[in-house]
């Protein structure tokens, strides 16, 4: 199993270029199952959850070629089943459910594994496709659910879901009538699968407010779009010169996707200025305490949580980092801590006292946001950090050791 090594202490300088968002291709890639013939989707990531997606889609009868470039033929799908043995390492696979029953009329969908940072239900899901006249249960297991056609209606998701918001947003498509989803998820990824669908004919206004609304058509047709940037990764980069000092060009993102990530990093002591294709992070001074409380979009995102936390441990004063989307998101803590890191967890709060110095440790990633934060911290600490099972980070970020590489960390892989 690979490590990864890190000796700290080395300022970033340089430029890095980001890679698409892995949270908009999944979906977007699943959208193909939507309609018959070959669609092309461009700046796919080359990330672990991006291969499981693949083979998803592969099992269910489609042909895939490419990589960055990925050409997803959907004239044979011939399966209505996402097997355990496919879905248990990632929860996004859930996302086929609601395209298999819109175009196929029926699906049977393995209960989603992934990142063990707390509960995402399904429940929002199945209660919605439920509203939508379709037949779901439990069982051994799967969601089952069938339809011979979906119908339009109301629809409220009791909290904002991202995959909840794009599985129904995919299914209503298709539906007769109109659909609204009321209280729906903001985020960019939303936004950029809505206009891949209304490419392929869909008929969505409303994408990134709070209320979408879908006329449903009868067919769609294949379509060649493009992912956004991964904001996740850029933000992570934008931590990563704050953390060790540095000075570093993030091209290829889009700063207004990461509007409460800079004012936080500015509050720091950071000057974030936006440059021609992304944005400059230079951090001259020592960082300062911030208070941060994760929200859903366009608040702060919970997938930097873990990563700000790297940097609060080394800023001067104490902070409070609130999580309010997933309960389980502090696992890091505690492989911080072994770096010297001076953290109290209170309910959902995290109590951070900065410390001049962090020290190299044995550290193991829990989640994949963890692993980033400790590989953050690694790049920050005197002396060597081990991270062990890499693998989560694999599943987010393309070759991130290969990235930092150039900007001057001390960053190395390892069998």
């Amino acid at each position: 199993m690979d490590k990864i090594i890190i000796v700290g202490g080395k300022k970033l300088h340089g430029d890095v270029r980001i890679s698409g968002a892995k949270n908009a291709a999944l979906p977007i890639m699943v959208s193909a199952l939507l309609t018959p013939g070959v669609s092309t989707f461009h700046n796919i990531p080359d990330l672990v959850d991006i291969k499981t997606i693949k083979k998803l889609l592969r099992n269910l009868g489609a042909k895939i070629e490419g990589d960055s470039t990925v050409k997803i033929n959907t004239e044979n799908i011939n399966n209505c089943e996402a097997p355990y043995e496919l879905v248990k390492t990632m929860r996004a696979s859930v996302l086929v459910l609601g395209p298999l029953v819109a175009r196929m009329g029926a699906a049977r969908v393995s209960l989603p594994g992934g990142c063990a940072i707390g509960a995402r239900p399904v429940n929002l899901h199945i209660k919605a496709l439920q509203d939508m006249g379709a037949e779901v249960e439990l069982k051994d297991g799967y969601v089952e659910a069938k339809a011979a056609r979906l119908k339009g209606t109301t629809i409220y998701f009791d909290i904002s879901t991202v995959t909840g918001t794009e599985n129904i947003m995919m299914a209503a498509c298709l539906a007769e009538g109109t659909t609204f989803l009321q209280n729906a998820a903001k985020e960019p990824e939303v936004v950029n699968l809505a206009d891949v669908l209304n490419s392929m004919g869909a008929k969505i206004t409303g994408a990134g407010t709070d209320i979408i609304t879908i006329d449903g058509v009868d067919q769609l047709h294949p379509v060649e779009a493009s992912v956004i940037p991964d904001r996740i990764e850029a933000g992570t980069f934008m931590i990563a010169a704050g953390i060790t000092g540095g000075d570093v060009r993030i091209l290829g993102c889009d700063p207004s996707h990461l509007d409460a990530l800079i004012l936080k990093l500015r509050d720091a002591g950071m000057e974030i200025t936006m440059i021609d294709g992304g944005v400059r992070a230079v951090a001259r001074k020592k960082i300062k305490s911030v208070d941060i409380k994760t929200l859903p979009y366009p608040g702060f995102p919970t997938d930097l949580q873990a990563q700000i936390m790297a940097l609060m441990t080394v800023a001067s004063g104490l902070s409070v980092i609130t999580e309010t989307i997933f309960e389980n998101r502090f696992m890091h803590v505690s492989e911080l801590m072994r770096m010297g890191a001076d953290i109290l967890i209170h309910g959902n709060s995290a109590m951070v006292k900065g410390i001049p110095k962090l020290k190299g440790a044995q550290v193991m990633a829990t989640d994949l946001r963890a692993s980033a934060s400790l590989i953050l911290a690694g790049l920050a600490a005197e002396g060597t950090t081990e991270l062990s099972r890499v693998y989560h980070i694999d599943r987010g970020y393309e070759r991130i050791e290969k990235k930092l590489s150039p900007l001057g960390a001390d960053i190395k892989r390892v069998s």
